[in-house]
């Protein structure tokens, strides 16, 4: 266990020492106990072992700043307690995170499964494999079924965006119709981003999956391996290929 997280006494220390660091050299008690939760008082002796422990120096009345060892011992305890909370959140909270799957047979509660993506969708097959998970639920083919206890790495080709700009209404006609017509067949997401760009779609008989948040929605798709295709106006296309790229997707962009 963390030593600032054993008992009370070793965490309250560890919060005064930081209190006063952030409020040297002038330090009120008061403020640090309200701050704490506890007496101004307590927090005067535990000023004073700090001293005595050599982890703070007292420059006159009210007056203290941390020393080197302080430093030091904070920076110490703040990493125990942030790799402590790394262990929860990754492997205590991470063992018992519950997800929903579309269950590819009948499935009962309890039975160990291999998942896989299909059409962005999480799937639960019967047996193990290299991604495996433990079944919270019972379900039949095709209904959706509880996982947790996941194991191993899906095995995923990222999906590629193409983004296709057309020109806003201002600057004329899309004249590139047939090129969005065959830059969108057999890609199963197709967003836009402004009214000219859904126009041009529906010009070259392709209705969008949506208009809102298009880069957004390819990079969601292409994250979980489908290709994608976002027609942006060149007004729009900025936010689409920022979104694509703080998401570090594979994408390509033509006039």
């Amino acid at each position: 266990m963390v030593d600032v997280l054993e008992n009370k006494r070793a965490a309250t220390r560890f919060r005064v020492l930081v209190e006063i660091a952030e409020r040297q050299p002038a330090v009120s008690q008061g403020e640090i106990a309200d701050a704490v939760g506890v007496t101004s008082q307590a927090v005067s002796e535990y000023i004073r072992e700090l001293v005595d422990d050599g982890l703070v120096e007292k420059e006159g009345r009210s007056r203290y700043r941390v020393t080197k060892e302080g430093v030091d011992w904070v920076f110490q305890s703040a990493t125990d307690v942030r790799r402590f909370a790394d262990h929860v959140t990754d492997d205590v909270l991470g063992s018992v995170q519950e997800d929903a799957a579309i269950a590819t047979a009948d499935l009962a509660e309890g039975e160990t499964v291999t998942l896989s993506l299909s059409d962005g969708l999480l799937h639960a097959d019967p047996g193990g494999g290299d991604a495996t998970g433990v079944t919270t639920t019972s379900a039949a083919e095709g209904e959706v079924v509880g996982v947790t206890g996941f194991e191993g790495v899906i095995d995923l080709d990222p999906g590629h965006v193409s983004v296709i700009q057309v020109p806003p209404v201002r600057s004329g006609p899309v004249e590139n119709i047939d090129d969005i017509a065959a830059a969108c067949a057999d890609v199963p997401i197709v967003t836009a981003a402004g009214v000219e760009s859904v126009v041009a779609l529906r010009d070259a008989g392709i209705e969008p999956t949506t208009h809102f948040a298009a880069g957004e929605v390819a990079a969601d798709a292409a994250s979980r391996g489908l290709d994608a295709v976002v027609v942006a106006t060149q007004d729009t296309v900025g936010r689409a290929t920022d979104a694509l790229r703080d998401a570090s997707v594979d994408y390509d962009v033509t006039q």
